[in-house]
């Protein structure tokens, strides 16, 4: 009796403090909706979905702004991760914790700037998604003169 009381005492104890990847997923960042930049759409309604600009100017009558913000995940699937990451935790009484932690961690969400033209009335005028692609640096093939021979 003493032993099944303690292993149920056990039991609980790391069901209690498991979960760390279940608080994680349902806390990412939610899906911020993208697909209401349109032309016309007022700095408002931008406002309220992606938050204040980072960076704001006025030239030519017309407002640039720079929008950044974390692309989080979709509702259903922030209960679908963390109800597997629950019954992981279940199945492996707690060990899916070294695979799930870190795995919340790394999938929390896609940094994402706009840069927003407005017009005078401040509507969308123009947008445009900021990526940071990395060059393709060109090299030449290494001649058999570039090479000092330290060998002798």
């Amino acid at each position: 009796m003493f032993k099944q009381l303690i292993l149920t005492g056990v039991a609980v104890a790391m069901l209690m403090s498991s979960g760390c990847s279940v608080v994680m997923a349902s806390k990412q960042p939610s899906k911020k909706n993208t697909t209401m930049l349109n032309a016309g759409i007022s700095r408002s309604l931008v406002i309220a979905e992606f938050g204040a600009p980072v960076i704001s100017e006025i030239k030519d009558g017309k407002r640039y702004e720079i929008y950044t913000f974390v692309q989080g995940y979709s509702t259903a699937s922030k209960v679908g991760r963390a109800f597997w990451h629950g019954a992981a935790d279940v199945a492996t009484v707690g060990l899916w914790e070294i695979i799930g932690t870190p795995t919340e961690t790394v999938f929390n969400g896609k940094k994402t700037s706009y840069e927003i033209l407005f017009d005078q009335n401040d509507n969308i005028e123009s947008y445009k998604l900021l990526t940071l692609e990395k060059p393709v640096v060109q090299q030449d093939p290494i001649q058999k003169s570039d090479v000092i021979s330290i060998v002798q």
